[in-house]
């Protein structure tokens, strides 16, 4: 019985709350769904050894959190973010982040100066678009690094089922949130953007959720299932969305499921 109130909770909340108002999505991947991906950010800091000698760029980097740790390591922080709901909330962290196209402002610093190139530019969207990655490596600084992330083979991942509800309701030119998860795919992303290929890893970035409702709206903010909204309505697609998280319920009520991802990094050549 708990569970079909929240789901009908979740599911009136959508239906007002569509994708195009996207500050209560905003505010849900802050609060719900980032923190999911943060064994990601570790793996490529830790990786990477960011430190104080470290300038990074998170091109699409929402709320902010994975500039939050890479500044926590000692490293001056810029980001790039589209959405102006999650710029809000970066601001809020004591970030500054560009709606892109302009000079990033380093965060963090008594005196932000604005630096065309950084050392590290990190691409965490979901999927990697080839032609983000290629303006990508433009800001990265010769002899710098470029890092591309992705969801982990299908098999790996317990959200592919659930992310199926998003093929099913989607246009056929939808991004396939698992375009770049085949052997080679990031390493290819990679080298048509100019870089070396030098490294890569794959680490476990479960999503785990206090109830139903909570894991409806983390994942309905990450923008996988805008497309389908769009074409099937915000109601159904919350429906099919907590009926596809049955399998992934805890006998205490919270939600569950298993994923792999995986990141690669690229060298941009000297000279």
């Amino acid at each position: 019985m708990a569970s079909a109130q929240v789901t009908g909770s979740t599911v009136d909340r959508v239906r007002t709350d569509p994708p195009a108002g996207r500050s209560g999505r905003a505010r849900d991947w802050a609060e719900i769904q980032e923190r999911m991906l943060v064994p990601l950010y570790q793996d490529v800091y830790r990786r990477l050894e960011v430190g104080a000698a470290t300038s990074v760029l998170g091109v699409g980097c929402r709320s902010g959190l994975a500039l939050l740790l890479a500044a926590g390591r000692g490293a001056q922080v810029a980001g790039v973010e589209a959405d102006a709901g999650l710029r809000e909330l970066a601001a809020a962290r004591g970030l500054q982040v560009s709606p892109g196209g302009r000079a990033e402002a380093v965060a963090r610093s008594a005196h932000p100066v604005p630096r065309p190139a950084h050392s590290l530019v990190t691409v965490f969207e979901q999927p990697p678009a080839p032609a983000l990655v290629a303006r990508s490596a433009e800001r990265t600084l010769p002899g710098g690094h470029l890092v591309v992330a992705a969801w982990g083979p299908a098999e790996r991942c317990e959200s592919a089922a659930v992310l199926e509800v998003a093929r099913r309701h989607a246009p056929l030119d939808a991004p396939d949130p698992f375009a770049a998860s085949g052997p080679g795919a990031l390493e290819s992303l990679l080298a048509a953007a100019g870089t070396r290929p030098s490294g890569s890893g794959r680490v476990a970035c479960p999503f785990a959720y206090a109830g139903l409702d909570s894991a409806v709206r983390g994942l309905l903010s990450t923008g996988l299932f805008d497309r389908a909204e769009e074409a099937a309505g915000a109601a159904l697609v919350a429906k099919e969305l907590a009926e596809a998280l049955h399998p992934y319920l805890r006998p205490d009520g919270s939600v569950r499921m298993a994923n792999e991802f995986r990141w690669a990094v690229g060298t941009k050549p000297r000279g």
